[in-house]
């Protein structure tokens, strides 16, 4: 077995686990499904009832980063106070990781956006601190839902 990272992040689904996977690794580069462990006999302890087929331990690689997840049932839901942030290069990529991850357009702001399993992400650009130096383009960016470069550079 592979060793794993010293800090990983976990990601606790109801039953998506197999599907985010699929989902997350078919949407960044440089990713792979590393392996998939199913739950136990039901029969072993009561936790494990219903969870047949389910994902135990999922792990998987986004362009290099290690993350595990489990389908843990309805009691844990994704809120805000978590996200990843995907440092693009241009505006292109910015477009390409928006079209695939934002899934909610009420949760769109600032860079940040909400894919279908709730999981929030920021899609900024990697220079992001230069181009929101002067009062004018942090107003620019408190406005946009995705991040338009050029419009913060005409700021």
């Amino acid at each position: 077995m592979a060793e794993l990272s010293p800090i990983q992040p976990c990601l606790w689904f109801d039953h998506q686990a197999r599907e985010a996977m699929e989902y997350y690794v078919s949407v960044f580069p440089n990713s792979r499904i590393d392996s998939i462990e199913e739950y136990p006999d039901e029969s072993l302890d009561e936790h494990f009832a219903g969870m047949t087929g389910r994902v135990l331990s999922g792990r998987f690689t986004l362009n290099g980063v290690e993350f595990t997840c489990l389908d843990g049932g309805p009691v844990f839901r994704f809120n805000e106070s978590i996200s990843f942030v995907v440092a693009c290069a241009d505006q292109a990529e910015i477009d390409d990781y928006w079209s695939k991850l934002s899934h909610d357009p009420e949760s769109e702001q600032c860079g940040w956006c909400k894919d279908r399993f709730g999981l929030s992400w920021q899609v900024v650009p990697a220079n992001m601190g230069e181009l929101t130096r002067r009062p004018e383009q942090i107003q620019v960016m408190m406005r946009q839902k995705k991040i338009v470069i050029a419009e913060l550079e005409d700021a």
